[in-house]
C-alpha cells in the first residue's frame, strides 16, 4: 500500500493549511470557544461556499466531491492542528458517514445535497448515560406503533448536539440487550418531545451536549437500519468516525512538537538555548516518533476506511477496520496526549497558563483521548478481535 500523497491530495494539503492559518488563528479559536455555539458561523459558510469541505466525499450523485477517506484525513491532519471550531467533525465524520453507511436511498437523496451545500449540520447520538462506547451504551429505546416509532431515552456526549438540525440517533427495541435490536433514526432537531442542552466540558474548543427524547413520535421514513443489522452498521460508522478523530489527534501531535521546538529554540538557560541540551534532544525525538509513527496508522486505517464506503471495496480490507480503527485510535491517543503533555514540560512554567496554546492542546489531547473510548479500550478490542476467528467483534 503506498502511503504517499497524490499530486491532488497534495494541493488539498496546502489549500487546508493556508486558510485555516488564516482562520483559525489562536485568537479566533479563543473566540468562539467561549461562546455556547461553539463556531464562527462567517467562518463555517466560508468552509461550506469556498472551501466546499462538506462535500469532500459525498458521491458525486449527491451533490459532493467525490473523493476519498484519504482526502478527508488530509483535511482533518490540519482542522487538529489549528484546534478548528466547526462543527465539521459532528456533520462530516458522524452525520454523512451514518447516512453513506446507514440511510436509505430516500434519506440520502433528501439529505447528502444540503449538507454537501453547507444548508444542514448533522451529529450522531448513541451513547447513554452509562458512559459505555459499545453497544451497552445504546440505552434509548423504540417501540413500533401504528403511526411509525415512538422514541425514548437520553443521550451524553453528543458533538454539536445542541446545534445540529439533523439528529441520527441510536435507539434498541424495548427488552433487547447488547447487539441485539439496536435501530438507527434520522430526525430533525425540532421535532417535538425532543429537548437539547449543552455540556461544557474540559475541552472548550469542541462543544458537546445532552439530548433527551420524550415519547417522541416519528414515522417510518425516519428509519434507517433494522433491528437486524443495526449494531453492525451503527460499529462501522463508530469505526469510521475513530479514525477520523486519529486524524485529528495526530495533527495535534505534530503541532505540539512543532510548537515545543520552536520555543526551545528560543528560551535560554544557562546562557544556552534550551534545544542544545541533550536531554532537551532526547525527549523531542520521543516526540517525533510518536508523530511520524501516528501518521502512517492514520493513514493505513484511512485507505481501510475508503474501501468500507466504497460500493466495491476490497473485502479484505473492509474486514481488517475494526483493528485498524481501534489501533489509530489507541497510538494516536497516546502520542496526542504524549506530545501535548511534554509540550508543556518544554514551556516551563508558562506552558499552562492562559496566554499560550500549549493547555488548548492538551485539553484537545484529553477529550479525544476518552471520546469514542480510550487507548486501554482499544487494545482491548483488538485482543478480542484477534482471538475471534471470524474476524469479528465477540
Amino acid at each position: 500500500m503506498d502511503f504517499a500523497l497524490t499530486e491532488e491530495q497534495e494541493m488539498i494539503r496546502e489549500s487546508a493549511e493556508n486558510f485555516l492559518a488564516d482562520v483559525s488563528t489562536s485568537a479566533a479559536v479563543r473566540e468562539a470557544m467561549q461562546t455556547e455555539q461553539g463556531y464562527d458561523q462567517q467562518v463555517w459558510r466560508r468552509i461550506c461556499e469556498e472551501m466546499v469541505w462538506p462535500a469532500i466525499h459525498i458521491p458525486e450523485i449527491y451533490g459532493g466531491m467525490g473523493l476519498g477517506y484519504v482526502e478527508l484525513a488530509v483535511l482533518l491532519e490540519k482542522m487538529g492542528k489549528y484546534l478548528l471550531c466547526s462543527p465539521y467533525f459532528s456533520t462530516v465524520c458522524l452525520g454523512v458517514n451514518a447516512l453513506l453507511i446507514a440511510g436509505t436511498k430516500q434519506q440520502k437523496g433528501d439529505y447528502l445535497p444540503k449538507i454537501a451545500e453547507g444548508q444542514l449540520t448533522a451529529t450522531l447520538a448513541y451513547t447513554g448515560i452509562n458512559g459505555r462506547w459499545d453497544a451497552h451504551g445504546v440505552q434509548a429505546t423504540y417501540q413500533k406503533t401504528d403511526a411509525g416509532y415512538l422514541l425514548n431515552g437520553q443521550f451524553r456526549f453528543v458533538p454539536d448536539g445542541h446545534t445540529a438540525e439533523l439528529l441520527i440517533v441510536a435507539a434498541r427495541e424495548e427488552g433487547s440487550q447488547g447487539e441485539q435490536g439496536v435501530a438507527l433514526f434520522a430526525l430533525s432537531a425540532e421535532v417535538q418531545g425532543v429537548t437539547r442542552q449543552w455540556l461544557p466540558t474540559m475541552d472548550q474548543t469542541r462543544k458537546q451536549a445532552e439530548i433527551n427524547f420524550a415519547a417522541v413520535s416519528v414515522d417510518d421514513s425516519a428509519l434507517m437500519i433494522n433491528a437486524d443489522s443495526g449494531w453492525s452498521k451503527l460499529s462501522s460508522i463508530i469505526q469510521l468516525a475513530q479514525v477520523a478523530i486519529a486524524a485529528e489527534q495526530m495533527g495535534g501531535a505534530q503541532q505540539t512538537l512543532d510548537m515545543a521546538v520552536d520555543y526551545t529554540q528560543e528560551r535560554e538557560q544557562f546562557g544556552r538555548k534550551i534545544a542544545s541540551y541533550q536531554a532537551i534532544k532526547h525527549k523531542a525525538a520521543d516526540m517525533m516518533l510518536k508523530a511520524e509513527v501516528a501518521r502512517s496508522a492514520v493513514y493505513f486505517a484511512a485507505c481501510v476506511g475508503q474501501e468500507v464506503l466504497a460500493e466495491q471495496g476490497d473485502a479484505e480490507l473492509i474486514d481488517d477496520l475494526p483493528q485498524a480503527a481501534s489501533m489509530a485510535k489507541a497510538y494516536c491517543s497516546d502520542a496526542f496526549f504524549f506530545n501535548a503533555g511534554n509540550g508543556i514540560q518544554f514551556f516551563g512554567g508558562v506552558g499552562f497558563t492562559w496566554e499560550y496554546d500549549c493547555h488548548l492542546y492538551f485539553k484537545r489531547a484529553k477529550s479525544t483521548e476518552t471520546f469514542l473510548g480510550n487507548a486501554s479500550y482499544h487494545r482491548e478490542l483488538i485482543a478480542k478481535q484477534l482471538l475471534d476467528t471470524d474476524g469479528g467483534l465477540s
